[in-house]
């Protein structure tokens, strides 16, 4: 069970010179609460290596009386006593027993305890042990290696101090056998201390992953907790009750303490002054408050209305639900209801809104809250006839950063990008980032064009200039591309791809520079006209065919179904990757007919497997946009003999993005059937909670980016594939982790609890006759699809 546990959670990397207190390294640990419980740890036993050395000392005392003269033995204990003294008072100081973060130097600072106790204990040996016979060398000796032993055990959690005790004694033991005794002898004495500095070593080291461990732990709890909104008070709620005129009748005692109240005085007093306060005279009413006024007046029932009210000189939020009470001979007698304090949940949904919207690694706005922006400064240039504009930004060169210099240092470039482009930002742009190394511009008022082109060309100078992250110069720059509603496009989506056109032309320049959009830039698209054209009869030309990928249980590597991959060859073109015709044939408007061939397909295949594995295909967003869709899977299922549970469609967020479309009703619809729903590449989009509130998926599919990252050891990958699986259990959801290529991520991705894993470790893309070969074979063979 125990090792159960803690294989859910990637051990922790821990620098050496870090648990020394040598080091401060860069990375993300949060080093100050690992180093306070080392200090407390410290401080935990001083009193017992006190009473070792007093002890020691007067043992050590006693053997030496007989050889050596008393008054340098007493000199000697007194040195004894005071270092002891003088390092408990140290670890026992109030600063390191309470403390919840302690620096680099607290720890460094532990050094001189051991340099202190390890020079008086030196001198036993060094200064007596020639004037020892064999009887008291023996003793010495024991003595000596009894508190080594003591230490290393008891103060591991501070191992720069034990380790320089320990080294410093030990080697006073091997030098005094060396004048006095048998090389050996010091040989093994040497060997014991070298010994007894790894274990001291090991130890703290090992105290210092168990408490990383625990506090990873609880950052994992506060954000599945953050995501699950919870409250700590989950007994918030009360009881309200009014009468026909409106009076607060048999007050609650819990109604009367949220509104900073005595139940006995608020009996009788209208309830909509009660909850106005201040703004009762005014008459200057929150819009919530006239909705509950409302409702009261026309005696309707209610639930889950939101208002703010003051108390105590502080904006509270309350979430009311009511029901017209009737007596018994049918006349209207008030209103009963419940009532609930939801701050602290609104200020959840405040910060869970803004981690969907804002960037975690740069904290621009991201790419959902950039297209909502766009959306709305286009609707505002229509409304007053001017124009706004959208740039796209791409770093030059640094993917080169990312592949010498580690990832890392490809982040803290990132921070530093975003930092120059936020000075130059007036309130007139909003500067986001789109993902990886893209970054974007919306100018809300674009009518000066000339000033958009400076800015443009502001950022290009200002990104060019070199950077210096620790210790590295490093030289990047950027291509920006232009493009100006309504000209370059009269939507959102128009203007963003108008804006990549021209992007890619000032890539295709050589980086460094920007271009505004041209009309011309599509016609140099060449090779999209050809594929284009090819694309149209590629199906009825049986150019198409279906791969299928293995889809295997985490947890036993039981092989639990494919996932459906489309392929093109061409007899001229050769294979044509996906990543180009894919989105060719969802602008070409040709996807509804590949797409329509591809469900077919696949449900005849899976249909004629021995086994009832399950069948994924990705749907497009414009085939769900199309109410018939729904009509197509029926066909597809009813015409090929498979089970509806055995079917399951994967789709991605940005089918959520558009609004005024049918895609709800047609996933609602395609539910109905039986058959099951996917979300795929959670995260890597828009990221919004609320398409998993309003859409019954069973299972949330997690990007192969963020599995990468995670296997190499990117702490914000492992906190989000952690925060997704918790989201996921709670919802009841499995979780799938994407492009899985070695045992190391396979074992990664089960520890940190997804349920279900494919990619090459397990199976590359199969050929249909090769899969069905697969469900022949025992679910249990895990060696299937490897």
């Amino acid at each position: 069970m125990t090792s159960q546990t803690t294989s859910q959670f990637a051990r922790p990397r821990i620098d050496a010179r870090a648990l020394l207190g040598l080091y401060d390294p860069a990375d993300t640990t949060d080093w100050g609460p690992i180093r306070a419980a080392q200090m407390h740890a410290g401080s935990q036993l001083a009193l017992f290596m006190l009473a070792a050395n007093l002890i020691g000392a007067t043992l050590v005392t006693l053997i030496l009386a007989p050889l050596v003269p008393l008054w340098q033995l007493a000199s000697w204990s007194a040195l004894v006593a005071a270092a002891g003294v003088a390092v408990a008072f140290r670890r026992l100081s109030k600063r390191h027993r309470l403390a919840v973060t302690a620096t680099l130097g607290d720890v460094r600072d532990t050094v001189l305890d051991g340099i202190a106790l390890g020079a008086v204990w030196s001198i036993p040996p060094l200064a007596f042990g020639h004037l020892a016979d064999a009887s008291a060398a023996l003793g010495l000796w024991i003595i000596l290696s009894l508190l080594m032993t003591a230490s290393a055990v008891a103060m591991a959690a501070l191992p720069l101090a034990t380790i320089t005790f320990v080294s410093i004694v030990g080697a006073s033991i091997v030098t005094t056998l060396l004048l006095i005794a048998n090389p050996l002898l010091a040989a093994a004495a040497a060997l014991f201390t070298v010994l007894l500095t790894m274990a001291t070593f090991g130890r703290g080291k090992a105290l210092v992953v168990i408490r990383a461990s625990e506090i990873a732990i609880s950052e994992r709890d506060e954000t599945v907790s953050l995501l699950l909104r919870e409250t700590e008070d989950s007994g918030a709620d009360w009881l309200w009750e009014i009468d026909a005129q409106r009076r607060v009748i048999r007050a609650n005692p819990r109604f009367a303490l949220s509104l900073g109240a005595d139940p006995k005085t608020i009996n009788g007093t209208a309830f909509l002054q009660l909850l106005a306060g201040p703004t009762w005279e005014a008459g200057n009413f929150a819009a919530g408050l006239r909705e509950l006024a409302d409702r009261l007046k026309s005696r309707e029932a209610f639930r889950d209305l939101l208002l703010p009210v003051l108390v105590n000189d502080e904006e509270r939020w309350w979430e009311m639900s009511a029901s017209p009470r009737i007596d018994d001979s049918g006349s209207f007698c008030g209103f009963r209801g419940v009532g609930s304090d939801v701050t602290e949940a609104r200020k959840s949904a405040d910060k869970i809104n803004k981690m969907a919207r804002f960037d975690t690694l740069t904290g621009l706005p991201n790419r959902l809250f950039i297209n909502e922006t766009l959306s709305r400064a286009m609707a505002e240039a229509d409304k007053w006839g001017s124009r706004c504009a959208f740039m796209m930004i791409d770093l030059d060169r640094f993917k080169a950063v990312n592949d010498t210099l580690g990832h890392p240092m490809g982040d803290r470039l990132l921070g530093r990008v975003s930092e120059r482009l936020k000075h130059l930002i007036t309130d007139n742009e909003m500067i986001g980032r789109l993902g990886g190394d893209e970054f974007a511009v919306v100018v809300r008022d674009a009518t000066d064009t000339a000033r958009t082109e400076r800015l443009a060309q502001a950022i290009v100078d200002a990104l060019s200039k070199p950077y210096e992250v620790d210790q590295h110069t490093l030289y990047i720059g950027c291509s920006v591309g232009l493009a100006t509603s309504p000209r370059d496009g009269r939507t959102a989506e128009m203007l963003v791809r108008s804006a990549d056109l021209a992007l890619y032309r000032s890539k295709d320049a050589g980086g460094g520079v920007f271009h505004a959009y041209e009309p011309q830039l599509h016609l140099a698209a060449e090779e999209r006209r050809v594929l284009e054209i090819a694309l149209r009869s590629a199906v009825e030309n049986g150019e198409m065919h279906l791969n299928y990928q293995p889809v295997v249980s985490a947890d036993s590597g039981q092989l639990t179904g494919f996932e459906a991959l489309l392929r093109w060859t061409h007899p001229e073109l050769g294979n044509v990757s996906p990543a180009k015709f894919i989105p060719l044939a969802e602008e070409a408007r040709l996807i509804a007919p590949i797409g329509e061939w591809v469900l077919r397909t696949a449900c005849d295949e899976a249909a004629r497997w021995d086994m009832p594995m399950r069948v994924a295909v990705n749907v497009s967003p414009e085939q769900l946009y199309n109410p018939s869709f729904v009509s197509v899977v029926a066909q597809a299922l009813a015409q090929s003999g498979l089970p509806a549970e055995r079917l399951e469609l994967e789709v991605t967020e940005s089918v959520f993005m558009r609004e005024g479309t049918v895609a709800i009703e047609v996933l609602e619809s395609i539910l109905d059937l039986g058959i099951r729903l996917s979300l795929d590449d959670f995260g890597t989009g828009y990221s919004s909670l609320g398409y998993l509130a309003r859409t019954r998926f069973s299972s949330i599919k997690i990007d192969r980016s963020f599995v990468q990252d995670a296997s190499q050891g990117v702490k914000e990958a492992i906190a989000i594939i952690r925060a997704v699986v918790a989201l996921a259990e709670s919802l009841g959801m499995a979780t799938t982790a994407e492009g899985v290529e070695t045992e190391e991520e396979h074992h990664m991705v089960q520890r940190l609890g997804c349920t279900k894993v494919q990619g090459y470790y397990f199976g590359r893309p199969l050929p249909a006759h090769e899969a069905r070969t697969l469900t022949m074979r025992p679910m249990g063979d895990a060696s299937a699809a490897a």
